[in-house]
């Protein structure tokens, strides 16, 4: 079922190499916030230059409702890099995995640390704050 005002993820990976691409979309992303720009985002995490959670490379986040996937996915597939977009829900196995969809090429997560089903710590945090 489509919730509009469903949680979502969005995790931008980068590389010591396309850093600059991701702190340029991070800032587009930021300003968007402050000029209340359509695109819909609600927060965006800091880059995270280590690997955190399940995310074995560096990345940022980003959250946002489902009801704003339309703004926010070319925006993410123009900037060129690797993002994993997600919905949170209370298994959060299946938000990164089979309920993710990938933009670029996918990255092998470490599953390891994510909640039990029945839990997801990323529904507390969401519009509030990252890792």
């Amino acid at each position: 079922m489509h919730d509009p005002s469903a949680p979502y993820h969005a995790h931008v990976y980068y590389t010591a190499d396309s850093r600059p691409a991701a702190a340029g979309l991070r800032d587009r992303l930021l300003a968007s916030i402050a000029t209340r720009d359509p695109i819909g985002v609600l927060y965006v995490g800091e880059l995270r230059d280590h690997a955190v959670g399940p995310h074995p490379q560096p990345q940022f986040e980003l959250h946002f409702h489902q009801g704003n996937l339309p703004r926010i996915l070319p925006v993410l597939e123009a900037a060129g890099l690797t993002v994993l977009v997600h919905p949170l829900t209370d298994d959060d196995l299946a938000d990164h995995t089979t309920l993710a969809h990938w933009i670029g090429t996918p990255i092998e997560l470490d599953v390891a640390p994510l909640d039990p089903p029945g839990m997801n710590q990323g529904i507390a945090r969401f519009g509030r704050t990252d890792f």
